[in-house]
């Protein structure tokens, strides 16, 4: 099923129409849960600048999610403490989390296993749970393939949102400087002056006011054509 699940969490890194950090993180739940042997389903938590983003395969695991806040114990607490990979074989049996292993049980979990994956300056905090004991005592090769697919399909995501915020930054400072323009035009008519006098002249009337240079073009522009429309 390893390759089944390496093909389907590869895919999450290809960015497409829609993606975002939220549709990622949903996928990597219903990868696992689907492509993970013994895994009966599975969660994954964006922790960024002290907030969190969570996804979970099923509505069960975010209330044992929330509840393991709550409660501030459990194999997630611990992985996103320590930074290593948790593993509870049973746990009914496990005596880390008491608490924690009550609130699992009525929720049908006995076993999880919990991979904490460093992303950029953020953690992604991925857990696996199964309804059996003992369902993930081989877990090497599935931490290695999770935090490799994980990590590069969060920072396909970061990047593609750079770009498009790059992109609209870009236009949004041509459409000023087209503003800017048009005022400079009002001015130049009004006044007779020169193009660098009427820029001159907004950037004065600007910093007196206290407001940005193209949004006294934008009001200077709308007075404009209101004015003429009459």
């Amino acid at each position: 099923m390893i390759p089944i699940l390496a093909r389907d969490l590869a895919a999450l890194g290809r960015v497409t129409e829609g993606a975002s950090c939220e549709s990622v993180l949903r996928g990597v739940t219903e990868a696992i849960a689907r492509g993970v042997p013994g895994c009966a389903g599975g969660t994954a938590e964006l922790w960024q600048d002290e907030r969190v983003l969570l996804a979970a395969s099923h509505s069960e695991l975010i209330a044992v999610i929330d509840r393991e806040r709550d409660l501030r114990e459990g194999p997630s607490r611990d992985a996103l403490a320590t930074g290593r990979p948790v593993v509870a074989a049973d746990v009914m049996r496990d005596p880390r989390w008491p608490r924690y292993a009550a609130a699992a049980v009525r929720h049908g979990i006995r076993s999880a296993l919990v991979l904490p994956v460093q992303a950029d300056g953020a953690v992604v905090i991925v857990g696996l749970y199964g309804v059996r004991p003992g369902v993930f005592a081989d877990h090497v090769i599935l931490t290695d393939l999770l935090r490799e697919q994980v990590t590069v399909a969060l920072a396909n995501i970061w990047e593609f949102d750079d770009v498009l915020t790059g992109a609209a930054q870009l236009q949004e400072a041509m459409a000023g400087r087209a503003l800017i323009d048009q005022a400079k035009g009002i001015i130049m008519q009004a006044s007779g002056c020169s193009a660098e006098a009427a820029f001159d002249e907004l950037r004065r009337v600007s910093q007196h006011h206290q407001v940005k240079v193209a949004d006294l073009a934008k009001l200077l522009v709308t007075e404009h054509q209101q004015k003429n429309a009459k």
